[in-house]
């Protein structure tokens, strides 16, 4: 059968468990998540508040990059995927499209949570992920 390893979240789920971090997908593997890219790259960068460490996995590779611990404080799954995506396409490249596509995901998001994680976001981030937090405020009247 071949020998079976865990899939590389799991592991970096793991070693963040373990060391007591928080860690936050970042780059083409938040894209990846997402469903905004097919590829899934060879090298998954993770924001960390604990040490920084590169570990290989078969042919893949998990890359910790110590941040801010504010950089990682984000509490909702989605909108903390959902800003690192937006920061790897950059303002001046995001397309409406993918625009829609963030917002429609992040309508399955916490409200407590979305509200806390715009308040980390950039500036321009958040003018995106605002008329959902509003959408959802106006649905619960």
């Amino acid at each position: 059968m071949g020998k079976l390893t865990p899939s590389i979240e799991k592991v970096a789920i793991a070693i963040a468990k373990r060391d007591k971090a928080k860690i936050l997908p970042t780059g083409f593997y938040a894209l990846n998540r997402l469903g905004l890219s097919t590829q899934v790259p060879m090298n998954i960068v993770y924001l960390t508040d604990g040490s920084a460490r590169k570990i290989k996995i078969g042919n893949q590779t998990i890359l910790f990059k110590i941040i801010s611990p504010k950089s990682v404080a984000v509490v909702g799954e989605i909108s903390g995927l959902a800003i690192q995506a937006l920061k790897e396409i950059s303002k001046e490249k995001v397309l409406d499209k993918e625009i829609k596509h963030i917002q429609e995901l992040l309508k399955h998001e916490k409200p407590t949570r979305l509200e806390h994680d715009i308040r980390l976001a950039p500036m321009w981030i958040k003018e995106i992920m605002k008329p959902v937090l509003k959408e959802m405020k106006d649905e619960q009247k």
